[in-house]
């Protein structure tokens, strides 16, 4: 490719609705430009790169087994009530109606259809195992999209979606996937982690989700110091801790006059923060499905964790209480919140680390007070107890081996194992040894295709511009011309030159725009192709190029015999 005859439009200015660093270099580089709010165009030089990740993503299922196939972005609501999700789903799923006002969906998943298309083609157990994939646009109505192509509303992904005659087969092909998203990230070079995650609304038994590490990731990854353990913040667990201590103090009132946070309240005291407790009212629902209020306790440095909470019975709808009725049923106003002496009947449930406090710090119901000396058993009953909280740095690693710590992750995959979820909804059966109808078990397992040249850039760049891994670049090689217009022997040298790699294999560009070097040298860096060499009327006479790596900040004179070498190898 010869950039003359190319599509090459970089920006020197950072766009100001910018956020991080993966769009400000995607929209500098001239990789995508927006045509509404979440919806972008992907430029020549955009798609290249693009390509070159759906390649090793194709390469990688299809040497797993899967089987490549392709269904409709639009998808009919009668296959979406079937599951129900038409309406569980939420805003994200958009809805749409033809000219006859039939009502579809713009599919952000394929659950239901990969499911009809299985009953319809797949009647014995004799078939499976399969495992079925696409790589297709989808679109998820965001209300707030930002952050360019990494948040979305319409993006690449490739889903692949397995069916088996029994968990054993079902638990195999997860590790088999497992394994080939592994081989994926390895082979674009990125720096990951495969961390359990929570199912959400995607459901099933067992979630993985592929993180690329990167100081801007939306999630945070706990992992232990001396095991591979790695867990969302959402899943990991907390361990509890150990014996409670004896009680030591005498319960007693303390005046907090405008003192509301656990924070405000340990420096009034001089106490430690870990010796409060932080009250979170909530409204669930009892066995019987009537309202019920809830008061969840975490110690005054942790942090509810609203996924492991909405797990508890009654808690999986739960919202915040109401001042109103915060008011009906303690008697006080937030910022004073305890679970002692409420007004009527309450359900408490109490973190780990709470339950093995003692003589420690909480709410009196009544404003200007907390109460201290509280122990369980004593001024409390003994309460119901779970892992409510997030994780942080320093927990014991929950496989019992090391400490944890936490960092930023992207996530660019995740795997699922779903069970029979789809195929018991939608009645879709196979006929098992015996001749009897059963429901399939099933897998899912989702790249963010578009998503992943996103994070690769904010793992890999520098103040010049995107560092991209060898295997997503759009070239390997520049060959950059200086002043071909004035020298023909030094525009022959660069064709020369830039054909032979060609001939040998080598992904290579032709810089012969005529630019000036600094311009020119700016753009290759920009978009980060990993090696650059000049072609000049100096190195013309002296029979040498001058040859630099995009991860080296100096350049390297070599004749022609050793460049040859240094590309082939690179």
């Amino acid at each position: 490719m010869r950039l003359s005859q190319f599509h090459l439009h970089t920006e020197k200015e950072t766009p100001a609705d910018a956020e991080i660093v993966s769009h400000q270099l995607m929209l500098r580089a001239g990789m995508i430009r927006k045509l509404a709010a979440g919806l972008y165009t992907w430029s020549p030089l955009g798609l290249r790169v693009l390509r070159k990740v759906e390649a090793v993503v194709r390469e990688e299922m299809n040497r797993a087994g899967a089987i490549e196939m392709a269904m409709p972005s639009i998808q009919p609501r009668e296959l979406w009530e079937e599951t129900g999700r038409w309406k569980k789903f939420g805003p994200q799923l958009l809805k749409i109606r033809d000219r006859k006002e039939q009502e579809y969906c713009y599919t952000p998943t394929a659950e239901e259809a990969v499911t009809d298309f299985f009953r319809q083609e797949i009647a014995s157990y004799r078939q499976l195992p399969v495992n079925f994939y696409q790589v297709t646009t989808k679109f998820r109505d965001e209300i707030r999209p930002r952050f360019g192509v990494m948040r979305a509303r319409e993006f690449i992904m490739k889903d692949a979606y397995s069916f088996h005659i029994d968990d054993g087969s079902l638990h195999s092909e997860y590790r088999n996937m497992y394994e080939a998203y592994s081989r994926i990230f390895n082979r674009l070079g990125l720096k990951f982690r495969a961390v359990a995650a929570d199912t959400g609304a995607i459901g099933g038994s067992a979630s993985h989700e592929f993180h690329v590490l990167a100081d801007s990731g939306e999630d945070s990854i706990a992992y232990s110091d001396a095991s591979d353990y790695a867990a969302n913040v959402e899943l990991a667990e907390a361990v509890a801790p150990g014996a409670r201590p004896a009680a030591a103090e005498t319960l007693r009132d303390v005046e907090t006059p405008t003192q509301k946070t656990c924070e405000e309240v340990a420096a009034l005291l001089g106490i430690p923060l870990q010796r409060t407790a932080k009250s979170v009212a909530l409204m669930g629902v009892d066995g019987e499905g009537a309202p019920q209020f809830v008061l969840a306790l975490v110690r005054g440095d942790h942090i509810v964790n609203e996924i492991k909470l909405g797990k508890l019975s009654g808690m999986a709808e739960s919202r915040l209480a109401t001042e109103a009725e915060i008011l009906e049923y303690l008697g006080s106003e937030p910022g004073f919140l305890g679970p002692l002496n409420p007004r009527k009947p309450i359900r408490v449930i109490a973190d780990r680390s709470v339950a093995a406090m003692a003589d420690f710090v909480i709410g009196a119901n009544r404003p200007g007070f907390h109460v201290a000396g509280v122990n369980w058993g004593r001024d409390l009953p003994e309460p119901e107890t779970a892992d409510i909280r997030n994780v942080v740095e320093g927990d014991p690693s929950p496989d019992g081996r090391g400490r944890l710590g936490l960092c930023r992750g992207i996530e660019v995959g995740h795997v699922f194992a779903l069970g029979r979820k789809y195929s018991e909804a939608m009645r879709c059966t196979v006929l098992d040894a015996g001749g009897k109808p059963v429901h399939p078990a099933m897998g899912c397992y989702g790249i963010g295709v578009s998503r992943i040249v996103a994070a690769a850039i904010e793992q890999n760049h520098d103040d010049a511009g995107i560092r991209w891994p060898a295997a997503m670049a759009p070239w390997q090689v520049a060959v950059c011309v200086i002043n071909p217009k004035a020298d023909p022997d030094i525009a022959a040298a660069a064709e020369a030159l830039y054909s032979e790699l060609n001939a040998a294999g080598i992904d290579c560009v032709l810089d012969d725009r005529g630019l000036r070097p600094g311009a020119m040298f700016a753009d290759i860096e920009l978009i980060g192709i990993p090696q650059r060499v000049v072609v000049s009327a100096r190195g013309l006479t002296a029979g040498t190029f001058e040859y630099r790596s995009r991860a080296e900040s100096e350049s390297e004179t070599l004749d022609r015999g050793a460049l040859l070498e240094k590309l082939s190898v690179a």
